[in-house]
Order: C-alpha cells, then structure tokens, then sequence
C-alpha cells in the first residue's frame, strides 16, 4: 500500500459528469499492482478556463482523462497537441510535462492497439465504419494515420457530421476514403467488400441489448467485427458475428487499451494490462 505524501503525483479525469467513470478503479488498481506513489481522482468541473489555471498553477501533477464536455474545449489550453489528436480535433488525455501541457487522443490508439492484440493485419485492409460521431472520427483518424489500410469507407445517419469527417480525412490524410448514408442498400454492399468493420454507433448499448444496425444476413465468415460499445461485454452484433464465424473484438478491449495509453503517457511504464483488465471485466460481469 502506497502511503499518500508529497511525493504523491496526482492524475485524473476532468469532465461534467465524472460520476459514473471507471477510471479512478482502473488506473489506481494499476498504481498499487505496480508500486506507483500515483494516485488517481474524479474531478467535476464546470469551469474548464480556470480548472486548466489551477492545473498550471499547482506541484506533482502529472495528467489528466478529459472526458465529456471538454474533449474539444480544452485543446485551446493546451501547449502542444500531438499530430492525430489534433487531426481528430478532440484529447482526451494531458500529459504535464516539464511545466507544458501536452495533448493526445489514445481512443483511436486504444483501438488500433486491440486489433493488433487480436492478430487483426491492417496493412492493405478494406475497412468500414458504421457511425461517424467521436469514436468514429478518433479511429478513423488514427487507421490514416497510423496503418497502410487499402481504403476506408464511412456510412453514418448525420449527414453534415459524416461529410465533415470525410473531407477532413482527405485533407488531412493520404487514406483513400469514400462514405455514404447508413442505409440498408449501401451497408449491404460495404459489408460485402470489407475485411473489417468497426461499429461506432451507441445502438446496442445497455439497456437497449437487442438493438444492431447490421443485420446478421450481411456478415460473413471473413469479416473481423469489432464493437466499440463494451455494456454489454458481448453485445448483439458480436454474438451474431461470432455465430457465422467472424472473429469478434470487444468494446471492452479499446476501452481498456485507451487506458492503458493513458497510464503509460503519465508514468512511463509498461501497464499491469491483466490487472486494468480485470477490474473492468469485474464491474460488467
């Protein structure tokens, strides 16, 4: 047990409302497994202009999770954000460094990270994502930027949010993308041509289990399926993906690997994966 003393470096998560976040668990069960004087807390916060002041202002900081609101909002405080979080145009982690606040996105790391741990080859893959809100812009970004993927389809319901996202893609990036409405016709055919499919819609989440936008006759057996929503740990999509042979990745895996980058973004250490791993498997079972 560490005791808490001022040598204690201080991280946590900044959002509106940080009630229900997990993080706190995750990354202090972490901190203990590993011996760490860190320790990790729940910050409410209204006013981000002064939160960022009194970040600046006080000793042994070392990050902070930026959750909803301020994923966006924040970036205008910071001294540096890294290349694809600034592409994605949101953080949601800092990294005080040296009196400097730095900005990074590990969400599409997160997710790149969990398909690389399920053996998934990305290089000169066909890839469709079916949602094009924040989870969707961060893994889109991050596959541009950091895979050689043969193309990138994007099918989304907002309009405007979806064509933003494809001509930022295309300005920002070398990535051979193409997108359309999320309707059956086109699903029906990006389905059909893909090698993977990267759901990033809420549909299906806890309470609404029985809910998918991909109807179990579209998938195939050489699909790779991942879910971004982890409540439930398998959630419809993936139980019906799994029934026709697909290899299936959870939501659960991108949120745990995001939050391993976190951990170590702040601690420059290789994370205790099985023990994060663990307390979140524990909170949804």
């Amino acid at each position: 047990m560490i005791d808490i003393n001022a040598q204690t470096q201080l991280c946590g998560v900044i959002g509106n409302p940080v009630e229900h976040s997990l993080s706190p668990a995750i990354h202090n069960a972490a901190f203990r497994k590993l011996g760490l004087n860190y320790v990790y807390l729940a910050f409410r916060v209204e006013n981000l202009d002064s939160a960022i002041h009194g970040v600046r202002a006080l000793g042994n900081v070392r990050g902070f999770s930026v959750t909803i609101p301020h994923k966006v909002a924040v970036m205008p405080f910071l001294d540096e954000v890294e290349t694809t979080a600034r592409h994605i145009g949101s953080v949601n982690t800092i990294v005080v460094e040296n009196g400097k606040l730095l900005g990074y996105n590990t969400d599409g790391s997160g997710a790149l990270r969990a398909l690389t741990d399920a053996g998934v080859a990305l290089k000169g893959q066909r890839v469709l994502i079916v949602g094009s809100g924040g989870a969707a812009r961060a893994i889109a970004f991050a596959l541009a930027d950091k895979t050689d993927i043969e193309r990138l389809t994007i099918l989304g319901i907002e309009e405007a949010e979806r064509h933003r996202l494809i001509e930022d893609l295309r300005a920002k990036t070398a990535v051979r993308v193409e997108g359309g409405h999320l309707d059956a016709a086109t699903l029906g055919d990006a389905v059909k041509d893909a090698h993977l499919l990267l759901h990033c819609t809420p549909l299906g989440m806890s309470p609404n289990v029985d809910r998918t936008c991909v109807p179990a006759a579209l998938l195939h057996s050489s699909l790779t399926v991942m879910d971004i929503v982890y409540n439930p740990l398998e959630t419809r999509l993936l139980r019906e993906a799994k029934a026709v042979g697909c290899r299936t990745i959870r939501g659960l895996d991108m949120f745990l690997n995001q939050a391993v980058a976190q951990f170590e973004l702040w601690t420059r250490q290789p994370a205790p994966v099985d023990v994060m791993r663990t307390v979140l498997e524990s909170h949804f079972s």
